[in-house]
């Protein structure tokens, strides 16, 4: 079985729960999902649905930089929203992050996300 090595990184807000940050095997880098909490206080970042994407765009960021990559190394996000009317100032957000990549993509919207948050991202990187 190929080595699992959990990244952990303070620049992004500590599981709440029991999960890794991100776990890297091999040269692909599973990121758990984002949301827009502030990493040093593990507050809530409140407004805009773009200011919560903001956050959550420097948290895969910082949890990309654990793993000594960036987002031109993301192949996959997954995004959840609870209101896809939402979209729009989402993907602008997002796009500024992920332009040079533009990584495969999939975007719900469901019916709750953790501590009444309005997005959520996760992604996949491959070195």
């Amino acid at each position: 079985m190929t080595a699992r090595t959990p990244i952990q990184t303070a620049a992004a807000p500590a599981a709440i729960g029991p999960y890794s940050q991100a776990v890297l095997v091999g040269d692909t880098l599973y990121c758990s999902g984002q949301i827009p909490l502030d990493p040093e206080t593990m507050a809530l970042v409140s407004g805009t649905v773009a200011e919560e994407t903001e956050r959550v765009m420097q948290n895969l960021a910082a949890v990309l930089a654990a793993a000594d990559m960036d987002f031109s190394h993301v192949v996959s996000t997954t995004v959840f929203l609870m209101d896809m009317a939402d979209f729009a100032e989402m993907n602008e957000v997002y796009g500024r992050h992920v332009a040079a990549a533009m990584p495969a993509r999939a975007t719900v919207q469901v019916a709750g996300l953790p501590r009444g948050v309005r997005v959520e991202i996760s992604c996949v990187a491959v070195r």
